[in-house]
């Protein structure tokens, strides 16, 4: 079983955790301790902590969570009702491999119970093992990553922070089915790697688009099943990271919508953040993001793929040789666009599916422009 590779939380910290008030976050959430582990059947959120940063040369020690468990139990909730478990932390294995595969069949066992894993991670290439972890649910996946980088490699590289990206691209069973990056910096990217996204037909939005108009950002995360958030996409002055300085970045504030986006998103189901340097400053920062994204997941609307589309208001556009159809909810207000099912195509689309819009596209759309994002989803079902 997966779960025999989490390490209960230690009882010195479940002592701290005793001098906390009813309403604090510790005392509504379930830990699991040397004596129990948590009834996963009553579980919607569970948190682990993995203290493996071998694959990054700037971490030299990820240390324990208790700086950060500190803060984020001290916090107070919002209206929450789901039930939300912390279930310890995954140690380093005697290589980076044997923590990946722990990692991997942790967040498998999650997933297949409908439980969302937030892994609070050392190095980001424990994103490679949780993309993994959807090899047994057969199903194609929609990565979404927060950083200042691509996180391109060479292929014979070794696996790291900075090349896991390349692994996803070429090993089998390939279920990558779409990659956005939001937030990239140009010059930590090569044009060559800039140029692939294209070729890829995958999805990058600079910091300074996102930064002028962060709701640009609501759609991709609608449409993502797994989110990796480096910290390093958060510049120094906000995170109180200088080990790796970053002068530019996302501030507090605009991580933290990004987090809920990810959040209130019906279809994300991992969400995962890396590169932490164990430093007081980015615990804090860490917990107002994870709060930030379980807040979001309490203000999910079930929308689609999970609704019917008997709830959305149709709207046909025609457009050069095309119809593009809209659908938007009459609950919510969020757009969608429907993506063809083109039987010649690589079946990677088994029907008629939707995308998540903007309103601005839609209106694009009505200018006679066709959405960027449409295009590439039409250019996958074709290749």
């Amino acid at each position: 079983m997966g779960f025999d590779f989490l390490e209960p939380i230690n009882n010195d910290f479940l002592e701290v955790l005793k001098s906390l008030s009813s309403q604090q976050l510790g005392s509504k959430v379930v830990f699991h301790t040397q004596e129990e582990f948590p009834d996963l059947n009553k579980v919607k959120i569970a948190l682990i902590g993995v203290l493996e940063n071998r694959g990054s040369d700037t971490i030299s020690n990820s240390g324990d969570l208790s700086a950060f468990r500190q803060e984020l139990y001290s916090m107070f909730p919002g209206n929450w009702d789901a039930s939300i478990a912390d279930l310890g932390d995954i140690l380093p294995g005697n290589s980076k491999e044997d923590t990946y595969f722990a990692v991997r069949k942790v967040v498998s066992d999650l997933i297949k119970k409908k439980i969302i894993p937030i892994i609070i991670g050392g190095s980001q290439d424990l994103t490679y093992s949780m993309y993994r972890a959807y090899d047994e649910l057969e199903q194609m996946v929609n990565l979404v990553a927060i950083d200042s980088k691509f996180d391109f490699g060479k292929e014979e590289e070794e696996m790291s922070s900075n090349s896991y990206l390349s692994k996803m691209i070429i090993d089998e069973p390939n279920n990558l089915f779409n990659f956005c990056n939001i937030g990239y910096q140009t010059y930590y990217n090569s044009q060559e790697e800039i140029d692939l996204v294209e070729k890829l037909f995958f999805d990058g939005y600079r910091l300074g688009e996102v930064s002028n108009n962060i709701a640009l950002a609501e759609p991709v995360f609608r449409d993502a099943d797994f989110v990796s958030l480096d910290l390093n996409a958060v510049k120094s002055a906000d995170s109180g990271n200088f080990v790796s300085f970053a002068p530019n970045g996302f501030n507090g504030k605009e991580i933290c919508a990004l987090a809920r986006y990810a959040g209130i998103s019906d279809k994300v189901s991992m969400f995962g953040v890396f590169n932490h340097h164990n430093s007081r400053q980015e615990s804090i920062l860490i917990t107002q993001i994870i709060w930030y994204f379980i807040e979001g997941y309490h203000y999910r609307s079930k929308e689609y793929p999970f609704g019917s589309r008997e709830n959305y208001i149709k709207y046909s556009v025609p457009i050069e040789n095309e119809t593009l159809v809209f659908y938007k909810s009459d609950r919510t207000d969020r757009w969608w666009i429907e993506i063809p099912f083109i039987s010649n195509g690589n079946n990677k689309l088994k029907r008629n599916t939707l995308l998540p819009c903007s309103y601005e596209e839609y209106l694009g759309a009505c200018n006679q422009e066709l959405p960027e994002r449409w295009w590439k989803a039409q250019r996958k079902n074709v290749l």
